[in-house]
């Protein structure tokens, strides 16, 4: 890349702080003004998540942004390859879809929504592109603190508990993050990926376990964030006291510590990593197969849709955790499509938990969830027909019907949809495997419990709460609550029609994360700006 298209790499980060920042300067009446400016920057982060994702899968390599202009390691460092842009690329369409939703009411119940929704993107767009986990930690705690008000955005005895809850576990977490970094520091003197990578394999035997323990306290840090059982009580009750739109978004947080410990997994303990080899693999592997046995056991017996979406969250990265604790390049391009997949799905079941619920009893519902009366007039997305023959299907009933059942299936991986292509690429990859182990024949049968787990669920309170006649006209839908929800599901409908250039990109994402020496060559040999190099 030469020109303007240099800066596309920091854009995702400088874009969303600015438009953040302009906000302050405009009271709440400016509403208008808000939503416009915050709608129009995530849309501009899909294109630009979307150019970087052509730049970095068109043969280059990974880009390399050097801050300041000073080379790594000793400068800061933002590097854009297969993973980061494709993690960019989700987030911002999780980002603009939430955001579009919250428009419909759930930004007036609190001040300050927009300004700390983009903070938010910027963290999580920060954490996937930066080089060095030094800035990692910094950009965890920008989308930590942005998260923070978010989650309190709007009223209610259960959401400011469970939000209390979720604070003060970051905030261990954060103290746990700094202490591995610490003893990693100690150990390798540097924090920049690509040159921890070189170091790494050649550290000392006495050195070892040092570094291991940095490591190891580091990856409970993440492990926390990504769910991990038993560090993952705290989750289903957060996300299911949290704000609809908030709560859409909080999916992609979770893939962020996923995203992490790939990301170090491959670079720090790959097979070129010497005796550092394979650290944490097995202990991955278990962890994640008691997160989704956990989060089974949670969906089964889960009484409220946002419970169950939360329990589908800590499935998803058990199987993530266990895909990268057995390794191997078909197993983890099946898992990153997975991971879209997942993520898509259970953001758009969170944007149609709340319209499904509306009509539900209030003593059914979680309290604090239900949102103050708005003075504003709602538009059905879809006529009723009055003048038909038969049994009439009221239009609410009709989308939320058609985008439950979606969603369903979906999150249960029945065919011919994306989530069964994941789940059938991930299964078959295990197979042909030279030898599968107990351990993933194990991995297999969660698989296909969990998606049984989900139909079943999905299919009782799909009958309990939309198929079931009730006495009161069910409640009408606005279109700027059914488009969001909408797209979500049509992102969903292309990565099944298009699943394979989607795979054949994730099979050469997989492939260079095994490579990892392409990605240090990248850092290690970037160029300032104004050399001949």
């Amino acid at each position: 890349m030469t020109g303007w298209t240099d800066h596309l790499t920091v854009t995702p980060i400088i874009l969303p702080l600015m438009a953040s920042a302009l906000m302050l300067a405009f009271d709440e009446r400016r509403r208008v003004l808000k939503r416009v400016l915050s709608l129009a920057t995530a849309a501009l982060l899909i294109a630009n998540a979307a150019a970087l994702l052509w730049f970095a899968g068109d043969g280059g390599g990974p880009l390399v942004y050097l801050l300041g202009n000073w080379a790594a390691p000793f400068g800061i460092v933002l590097v854009a390859d297969r993973l980061s842009a494709m993690m960019l690329l989700l987030t911002s369409v999780v980002g603009f879809t939430a955001l579009f939703y919250a428009v419909a009411r759930w930004d007036r119940s609190g001040p300050r929504f927009h300004a700390l929704f983009l903070l938010l993107l910027m963290g999580v767009n920060g954490a996937f592109l930066t080089g060095d986990i030094f800035n990692l930690f910094v950009f965890f705690e920008v989308l930590l603190a942005a998260s923070y008000g978010l989650i309190l955005h709007g009223s209610g005895t259960e959401r400011t508990s469970a939000s209390l809850h979720y604070i003060t576990i970051n905030i261990a977490a954060s103290l746990l993050f700094l202490l591995g970094v610490a003893l990693l520091y100690a150990v390798t003197g540097t924090l920049n990926m690509a040159d921890l990578a070189l170091r790494v394999a050649s550290t000392d035997a006495g050195d070892l376990a040092l570094l291991e323990a940095g490591a190891a306290i580091l990856g409970i840090a993440f492990l926390l964030k990504a769910g991990i059982w038993p560090l993952s009580f705290w989750l289903p009750r957060t996300y299911a006291a949290a704000a609809p739109p908030v709560a859409a978004v909080f999916a992609i947080m979770t893939k962020v510590g996923i995203y992490v410990i790939l990301r170090l997994s491959s670079l720090l303990f790959g097979d070129a990593s010497g005796e550092a080899a394979g650290f944490a693999n097995e202990a991955l592997l278990y962890a994640g197969l008691a997160t989704m046995i956990f989060g089974i056991i949670g969906i089964l017996s889960a009484r409220q849709l946002t419970r169950v979406a939360g329990y589908y969250v800590l499935v998803s990265s058990g199987t993530l955790l266990a895909g990268i604790g057995i390794g191997g390049e078909a197993l983890i391009a099946a898992m990153l499509f997975y991971l879209v997949s997942s993520t898509l799905a259970v953001s758009a079941l969170y944007l149609i938990i709340e319209p499904v619920e509306r009509n539900a009893d209030e003593e059914d519902m979680i309290a604090g969830i239900a949102e103050p009366v708005f003075d504003d007039e709602y538009v059905g997305a879809i006529e009723e027909v009055t003048d038909e023959q038969g049994v009439i299907i009221p239009g609410t009933i009709a989308v939320l019907g058609g985008g439950f059942i979606f969603c369903a299936l979906l999150l249960a991986g029945l065919p011919p949809l994306s989530g069964f292509i994941a789940k059938f690429a991930m299964i078959d990859a295990l197979l042909n495997s030279s030898e599968v182990e107990p351990a993933g024949w194990v991995l297999i049968g969660l698989i296909i419990l969990s998606g049984l787990a989900t139909m079943i669920i999905m299919t009782r309170a799909g009958i309990d709460l939309l198929w079931t006649p009730g006495e009161d006209a069910p409640s009408r839908l606005s279109l700027v609550e059914v488009v969001p929800i909408g797209l979500l599901l049509t992102v969903c409908l292309g990565l099944m029609l298009c699943a394979g250039p989607v795979m054949a990109y994730l099979e050469k994402t997989s492939s260079t994360l095994h490579q990892p020496a392409h990605y240090v060559a990248a850092v290690t040999d970037a160029p300032q700006a104004g050399s001949e190099k």
